[in-house]
Order: structure tokens, then sequence, then C-alpha cells
């Protein structure tokens, strides 16, 4: 059994909330972050006796697992994915580094707008008609959810964009295998 000293676990409540809510805490989020990474060992355990699943993912966030993976993401889990992968494309297209792209430049209304405009067909179905619900129903849930952070001007993505940028690996993936097969 794992003695736990509680009064070490200074920002339990807070940290507690934002995974809770589905937030993915990183590096920007400081105080946060490092109290998880400097006990670890303590927030797994007390997590796991909760019934919760702390994830810590090497490339620098922390979120709450989930045994509910189901092949019909929710409908903004799908937009966000659809954004990601509609800015991987772009990046692209314009002849940037996706990856690099992806994490170093801003994402201003502008470029939500392009993005819709060159895909409505996606964006549609999702009801997302203009760079500014691009922006209310994605980025801001982006924000909500530790993926991004508003800057001046627009959205930065973060760290934790990359579980999106596996699982669209991973459908990729399966849907090149299955060609194969064919």
């Amino acid at each position: 059994m794992t003695h736990i000293n509680l009064d070490e676990l200074t920002h339990l409540q807070a940290i507690n909330k934002k995974l809770v809510a589905g937030y993915h805490i990183c590096e920007q989020d400081n105080v946060m972050w490092q109290e998880l990474d400097q006990h670890i060992e303590d927030y797994t355990a007390l997590f796991t006796a909760l019934g919760n699943d702390l994830k810590h993912d090497s490339r620098g966030f922390y979120y709450f697992g989930s045994d509910e993976s189901t092949p019909n993401m929710g409908k903004i889990s799908r937009a966000i994915a659809l954004t990601i992968y509609i800015l991987i494309e772009h990046y692209a297209n314009t002849g940037k580094d996706p990856m690099r792209a992806l994490f170093d430049d801003i994402n201003d209304l502008e470029l939500m707008q392009t993005l819709v405009q060159i895909n409505k067909h996606l964006f549609d179905q999702l009801e997302i008609f203009s760079g500014s619900d691009l922006r209310k129903d994605v980025y801001l849930r982006m924000v909500r959810l530790g993926l991004a952070r508003e800057v001046e001007g627009g959205f930065m993505l973060q760290a934790p964009i990359h579980r999106y940028i596996d699982a669209l690996m991973e459908v990729n993936e399966e849907t090149y295998l299955t060609e194969d097969e064919e």
C-alpha cells in the first residue's frame, strides 16, 4: 500500500478538476504540470484508487485515459480531428513542414476562414460554415481541453494535439492495410 502525503499535493483540487473535465495538463500549465511531474507516483496511486487512469505522454502532457474508445467519436472530437487533418494538409500544400507549422504557426481567423472555404463540403457536415464558427466550435473547445492556447492574433496548438495526430495516423494505417488486402 502506497502512503500518500496529501499535504505535498498542494494543487490536487485544481489538477483533479481540470483532468476530470477532460483537460490535458501540459508544460504550459507550469505549476500543475510541475507538481504532477514531481509527484507522479502519488498522483497515479491516488487517481487509480478513485477509479481514474492518469496517463503521462512522454511528449509532455498528462490526461485521464478512458475505456470508452469507440469508432463513433463525438461531434467535437470529429471536428477537432478534421481540423487537425486539414491543417496538416494545408501546411503541406503550402510547402511548409506540417509538423513544425502545426506547433509554430498562429492559427488566426483568416486561416480558419481559408480552411473552411477550401473544405466546405467537409465542414458543412459538422455545421461549421465560417472561420468564426470554426473558432467558436473547435478552437475555443480545444482551449478548454488543453489542446490549444489563445494568443494575441489567434491560437497556438499544444503538445496534446499529438493524441489526435496518433489517431489520424492509426486510421490512415488501417485504411492503407485494408486497401492492400483488397
